[in-house]
Order: C-alpha cells, then structure tokens, then sequence
C-alpha cells in the first residue's frame, strides 16, 4: 500500500467523506455535478463510441454518480475511491438504481498494480486537483488501459478566470460549493496535462471546454478551456 499512502492527501479525503451522505441529492453540495454529468457521459461517448460491453474503469468515482451513468449506457464499470464513506453511498445507491457497479477502496496506482492491461475506458473527473501527484494517477491510468484504450479526464485550468469563477463566485459568493472544496495551487494547466499523458505514453486527442451559461443557468460544452475543460487521450 506503499503508493497510495504517497499520492493521498487525507485532509481531502476527509472533506468529501463529510459529505459523502448528500452525494445523490441534486440540490445540495452536489448539484453542479448532477448538472454536467449527461454533458460528461455525452463527452466521453462522443470520444470513445458506444460503451455497450467495455469495460471502463472510474477512478475517484464519489458517490458513483458518473460509474452509474456509465452503468445505465452499458458499460461494465469499476469504480475506486479512497472515501470509505462515499463508496459506502455508491454501493447503497445501487439498491435503488438496479445497476451493477463494482466498487473498491482502492487508488488508481495499486488498481494499476492489479489489474494492468485489463480496461477499454478509464475516467478520472474532478479528481487530479485533489491529489499530490497527478502525473502519477495519470502514469497508474495508462498502465490500467489496453493498447488503444481511451482516457477521459476532467479539472479545472490554473487561470486567473477560474480562480474568480471556480473559487471566489462558486464557493463564496453563489455558495454553490462549500468553503474550501478547491485549492487553487492544485489546479492543473492543459500544457501541464499533456506532459504528464506524453510521459506516460499517452497521446492527447482533444481538449474541451465546460461552460456555465448564468443567463440559461444551464452548463455546456464548447471551446475555450480558461476554466474548467475536459481532456481526452489514448494509450500509444
């Protein structure tokens, strides 16, 4: 377990767990994630064609709500955590979706140790922000695809504009977030990103910017990655 005690940062995880219990709620804490994930599920389709029988592995899947999205469209899905709380809703939620997810307490780096070569798809959103070593997930993400596999990631670019939308507006003026939930040092530049993929063997295909519309107070996606932006790569 020596690597997933180097690339955890417990104080994160304790901040997600405390709220692990209002993961499915679409009015809570949670909301702007119920809001994009057709947009995120929609992304990674248009990408990676049909999911039906892949398997696809979600890394820092929370509550599950993109692994059950990814159930609902056909995916056999996997999804890892390091919040015992949260995947303790993911797996409650089940009983009320009818689908099938396998979660595991586990991080991308000793699930890469486990299970090498064995996934179509993986997905790491809203995730790499949180960690000390994203080049490391990434590395972990690479070795967990097969030969042509895809990637899909989601974050947040390190900007001057993401700072005041992201932290400023989103956590402390329209409290959409609480207090806390980013640290704008962890944000990650689409240039820092590509590096860390070309390390790992893996070759950016697209970036691709999330937006949020205050007069249609509705998401969507499109150019300009200034904020928040979806990457996708494939293993070389």
């Amino acid at each position: 377990m020596a690597q997933t005690q180097a690339n955890v940062d417990a104080g994160e995880i304790a901040k997600f767990d405390e709220m692990a219990h209002r993961w499915w709620d679409p009015q809570g804490e949670y909301r702007p994630l119920h809001e994009i994930n057709p947009l995120r599920l929609d992304y990674i389709e248009s990408r990676v064609g049909a999911l039906e029988g892949l398997q696809v592995l979600d890394v820092g899947c929370g509550g599950g709500l993109l692994s059950e999205g990814l159930a609902r469209r056909g995916a056999h899905v996997t999804g890892i955590d390091l919040g015992e709380n949260a995947l303790d809703v993911a797996r409650m939620h089940l009983f009320e979706s009818g689908l099938e997810v396998d979660y595991q307490l586990r991080s991308a780096e000793d699930m890469a140790v486990a299970k090498p070569g064995q996934f179509d798809v993986v997905t790491c959103m809203e995730m790499l922000e949180h960690v000390p070593d994203p080049g490391s997930v990434l590395t972990a993400c690479a070795q967990l695809l097969k030969p042509g596999g895809h990637l899909v990631v989601a974050t947040l670019n390190r900007t001057p504009k993401a700072f005041a939308l992201a932290i400023v507006g989103a956590e402390y003026v329209l409290r959409w977030l609480p207090r806390g939930t980013h640290e704008y040092a962890r944000f990650i530049r689409p240039s820092e990103m590509e590096a860390w993929m070309r390390a790992a063997d893996l070759r950016m295909r697209d970036l691709m910017g999330l937006h949020y519309d205050p007069l249609a107070r509705r998401y969507h996606l499109g150019p300009g990655v200034d904020v928040n932006y979806l990457a996708h790569a494939v293993r070389d």
